[in-house]
């Protein structure tokens, strides 16, 4: 079987400024993923690279370039899921680790537990030596400057994920040499969140979900409204009622949209390696990799290609 995956860089009303650095990021990120594959790694070890390389790097709002909520701190969620088992790690609320997705492959390993909150999760960290960072390096100069703005005109949470003041989650998710599929999503949630608050991301179901009899997905997009639809797996359920891998995306997002108003976006591979990425919103930066070939984009009905370059 050939390795493919998919990665995204979030949902949400991307603005010009940010497009180059947003498609440039995925675009590494899918390379990375699949050229672990391509070494021998598996699906998992591919979407936690990936996502590892987006939480990494600032334009993102993941672990670096993270957001803050109403007190100005950041509190990140992420989640991994293996679908050849169906195991799954998850954190939520975490202040201080760089890379989330990492804490969250650690708890699914690690513990008798899919998900760690807060102060318990920072606790297991330490126990597995998962180093920290200071909080504030995570932060960057412009989001605390946008913070200060969404402060000052005392914009709600749903109204800054429809501007260009927003910001959302990167995914990635892959399908390796074995057939064995799996999805990672991280986050550092809505600018202006209250406190504690999570969303869909570190949610089986609802932020990613993997398994190796239909496929994986990863989700982007107004948490709140992904949670009450259990995006992910609506998505997965119409795969496995034979919709190819867009159209399943595409019926899902609509009914989100019809049922609770939510916008956003997904990325999905299907067990036989058929891929794709769709989304509501104006823009989603995404890419992905099958056969050498990369792929990528960043507005809706327009795609480029070029050969995967070594």
């Amino acid at each position: 079987m050939k390795p493919v995956i998919v990665v995204h860089g979030g949902a949400w009303a991307i603005p010009d400024d940010m497009a180059k650095a947003s498609v440039d990021g995925v675009k590494s990120a899918a390379t990375a993923g699949f050229l672990a594959m391509k070494r021998g790694g598996s699906a998992l070890d591919a979407v936690e690279l990936a996502v590892r390389a987006l939480e990494d790097n600032p334009t993102f709002d993941a672990g670096h370039g993270a957001v803050l909520n109403t007190n100005g701190e950041v509190e990140l969620d992420s989640i991994i899921m293996d679908g050849r088992t169906l195991a799954a790690g998850a954190v939520s609320s975490v202040k201080n680790i760089a890379n989330p997705v990492s804490l969250a492959r650690a708890v699914m390993e690690k513990t008798d537990h899919i998900m760690l909150t807060d102060r318990g999760a920072n606790m297991f960290a330490e126990s597995v030596g998962i180093p920290t960072v200071p909080t504030d390096a995570l932060v960057t100069e412009c989001e605390r400057k946008e913070w200060e703005k969404a402060k000052k005109y005392a914009v709600g949470v749903k109204e800054l994920f429809n501007s260009q003041w927003g910001h959302d989650t990167v995914g990635a998710v892959a399908r390796d040499c074995s057939g064995n599929v799996a999805c990672a999503t991280s986050t550092g949630g809505i600018r202006n969140k209250m406190v504690a608050r999570v969303g869909d991301s570190p949610i089986i179901g609802s932020g990613g979900y993997a398994d190796n009899l239909s496929g994986a997905v990863s989700c982007t997009g107004h948490g709140e409204s992904i949670l009450k639809v259990t995006l992910a797996r609506l998505i997965l359920f119409h795969v496995e009622q034979g919709k190819g891998a867009p159209e399943a995306i595409e019926v899902s997002l609509r009914y989100m949209g019809d049922r609770v108003q939510g916008g956003g976006g997904a990325i999905v591979v299907s067990r036989t390696g058929e891929w794709a990425a769709k989304f509501t919103t104006e823009r989603m930066a995404w890419a992905a990799v099958e056969r050498e070939v990369l792929w990528y984009g960043l507005n809706p009905k327009e795609e480029f290609k070029e050969t995967l370059t070594q």
